[in-house]
């Protein structure tokens, strides 16, 4: 894969800490995964799906920070945005084998996918929509790991690590007498897994949480009864993109408002924000349906022995 004549201005754009894996062709289509489990278009791959000219992705991305923003690009970051994902990136610049390589994320994959599919009017529309539906019914992840041959257990220790490694750097930074979010949902973390959902910086349930926590924490004025939150410092493992920016500022919540925490994760969370947010993903390619629907099933509440 060349560079794909990006100008020098975009080109510095989304320079991780990550490495190719794995990659393949298909019909044309360059594809493969990252060393943290993420999945990936060529930018040349991605315009064949899209049936437009590669010229065109090349174009996308070279102005995906343009202030201010054209109408196309501000459309496709708005799509990005609306499911959760993060817009700051539209590509990745990774060297292999002395050759600087241009990447495209899934999100960004499916955000640009969905524009051409349901938004552009161009006239291999068909094409795209296609492509878009044949991702979104399989799973943009799964896709992709199928056809680069991508180890599935494989997929499901990285996810561990990654877990693994979130808690490692979390577990003593909760100030005493306060409770985290993030420690609070592990074992909604560990059904996750347990269900092939692939963890990682564009897939953190703990984020969805601790949003919905908030909004829930300040509606009913909790502060009045159990006292102030806090801010903390939330750190990421060195390879997600997020710990460019560490240390992360996270709210902490006093213990004494544990249990109304559980009960409202209980009885809401996992019953309407989980499976929102899972669908949120499967749109997205980053976990497929079927996984998705394990998961919430694995949430339902249980009756106790000998009641209905």
């Amino acid at each position: 894969m060349s560079n794909d004549n990006l100008p020098s201005t975009a080109s510095s754009q989304g320079q991780f800490d990550f490495s190719i894996v794995l990659e393949t062709e298909r019909d044309g289509v360059g594809m493969g995964v990252l060393s943290n489990g993420t999945p990936y278009l060529t930018l040349r791959g991605l315009a064949l799906m899209c049936g437009v000219d590669h010229s065109m992705i090349v174009r996308i991305t070279a102005q995906w920070l343009d202030e201010p923003l054209k109408p196309r690009e501000k459309r496709i970051r708005e799509i990005i945005r609306e499911n959760g994902g993060d817009d700051t990136v539209a590509f990745w610049a990774l060297e292999k084998d002395g050759v600087i390589q241009h990447i495209v994320p899934d999100v960004v994959c499916m955000a640009i996918l969905e524009y051409y599919a349901f938004e552009a009017n161009t006239a291999n529309q068909a094409q795209a929509l296609k492509s878009y539906r044949t991702l979104a019914r399989k799973g943009f992840q799964d896709f992709i790991y199928s056809q680069v041959g991508y180890n599935p257990t494989g997929a499901v220790d990285i996810a561990w690590r990654q877990f693994h490694d979130r808690v490692s750097l979390s577990y003593h930074t909760v100030p005493d007498g306060y409770f985290s979010v993030f420690k609070e949902i592990a074992e909604v973390l560990v059904t996750m897994i347990r269900q092939g959902a692939n963890l990682g910086n564009k897939f953190i349930p703990d984020i969805s949480v601790g949003s919905a926590w908030a909004k829930y924490w300040k509606e009913n004025s909790l502060e009045i009864i159990y006292g102030e939150r806090r801010q903390y410092d939330h750190n990421y493992p060195t390879y997600f993109p997020q710990a460019l920016s560490n240390p992360q500022p996270a709210y902490c919540y006093p213990d004494d408002a544990l249990g109304e925490f559980r009960k409202w994760l209980r009885k809401t969370y996992l019953t309407v924000g989980l499976p929102k947010y899972l669908n949120t993903k499967v749109s997205q390619g980053q976990i497929a349906a079927k996984q998705a629907a394990a998961a919430i099933e694995a949430f339902k509440p249980k009756a106790l022995p000998g009641k209905k």
